[in-house]
């Protein structure tokens, strides 16, 4: 194979690269150390070292030199603003988590669908005084693993559901046998029965969170709708009535969404 022949494959690696390490530096809004993002990307320091630097150079990028973490650069916050004018779903969600964590004191959160993970969007405070941090912006998990996942995991076609189900070692180390395949299972059948999911402190002791998709035009669970607090919050005889208002304020953004004339609609 000549060199131009390889270059494409070449091309694709270092787009994959770039790609995780953005991933990596956007989990945490305080900034992610180089040790952090080198351990979790599987790369070498230097190529890390060098990838990040290539990419503060273009702005994408940021280097706290007091604190020696990387952030988004200004050109994310640009390629965001625009993006967001083609994807109406935090326009059409915000108003919903203001009503969820008004009337509920909770925290609510929308999260999106990114392959096999979720992703946090937005939050809106509640007022109840003890909160639980799992969640923010940026933050990752995989399907099934969080309430927001889980919700978005159960309404997919099975056959796609269970070919997200296929677990490695790495992912039983980092998140234990309560997410074992047949744990999720569980959680799923629970979810479609009640149309909302149920995480009982599975990530950390004591921290609860409840979820309700939001389906896309082509009615695939494509977001979802989330609150976390305290266990004692999210006892059994107040889980229907936070299950049900999650449900409503799903359904709403789903039938804003379907509405044709949205940015992005081909009709």
């Amino acid at each position: 194979m000549s060199e131009n022949q390889g270059s494409p494959v070449q091309g694709a690696q270092v787009v994959g690269r770039i790609a995780l390490l953005l991933r990596l530096v956007g989990r945490n809004p305080a900034g992610t150390p180089l040790a952090e993002i080198v351990r979790d990307s599987g790369l070498t320091r230097p190529t890390v070292h060098r990838l990040l630097s290539s990419l503060a150079a273009e702005g994408i990028l940021d280097h706290d030199p007091i604190s020696h973490t990387w952030h988004y650069g200004p050109e994310i916050f640009v390629m965001g603003a625009v993006a967001a004018q083609r994807y109406p779903i935090e326009e059409l969600a915000r108003p919903s988590l203001q009503r969820l964590a008004e009337e509920t004191g909770e925290s609510a959160f929308l999260s999106i669908r990114r392959g096999a993970e979720t992703v946090c969007l937005l939050r809106e405070e509640g007022s109840f005084p003890i909160r639980s941090f799992v969640l923010h912006e940026g933050v990752r998990f995989p399907l099934g693993v969080a309430s927001a996942g889980i919700a978005i995991l159960a309404f997919l076609p099975e056959a796609e559901a269970e070919q997200l189900l296929v677990q490695d070692e790495a992912f039983v180390a980092r998140w234990g046998e309560q997410h074992s395949p047949d744990a999720i299972r569980a959680n799923l059948s629970r979810t479609r029965v009640t149309g909302y999911s149920v995480n009982p402190g599975l990530i950390f002791e004591g921290s609860w969170g409840m979820g309700a998709a939001i389906f896309d035009r082509a009615n695939r669970p494509t977001w979802a709708l989330s609150l976390t607090g305290i266990e004692p919050r999210f006892r059994p005889e107040r889980q229907q009535v936070l299950g049900q208002l999650l449900l409503e304020e799903a359904n709403r953004i789903t039938r804003l969404l379907q509405k044709p004339g949205l940015p992005g609609d081909p009709g």
